[in-house]
């Protein structure tokens, strides 16, 4: 019986690590989505030319790694962001 019961406790304990690591990757994209949305809502269209032709910080290559290898967090960042990201684009002439 207490093998079940260690069984039990041990595969519960997995879940609820895994949810709670699933909740902190979701707050790391809700935020880093923030944080695109408002630079992109923030910035002149000469700022943005200036950063894209300046090229990703230390910061972004990090996340852009870990966006390439999570297909799953790389759509859901890229949901949140497209409306503000795309259309601020086509306003600065910077839609391809």
């Amino acid at each position: 019986m207490s093998r079940s019961f260690t069984a039990a406790a041990l595969a519960s304990a997995v879940v609820v690590a895994g949810l709670a690591v699933a909740h902190a990757q979701g707050m790391l994209l809700d935020y880093a989505a923030d944080r695109v949305i408002q630079k992109y809502k923030t910035s002149t269209c000469d700022e943005l030319k200036a950063a894209r032709a300046a090229g990703p910080s230390l910061k972004e290559k990090a996340a852009l790694d870990y966006l390439r290898g999570d297909e799953q967090a790389r759509v859901i960042f890229i949901n949140r962001i497209a409306p503000t990201v795309a259309n601020k684009m086509f306003e600065c002439g910077m839609f391809p």
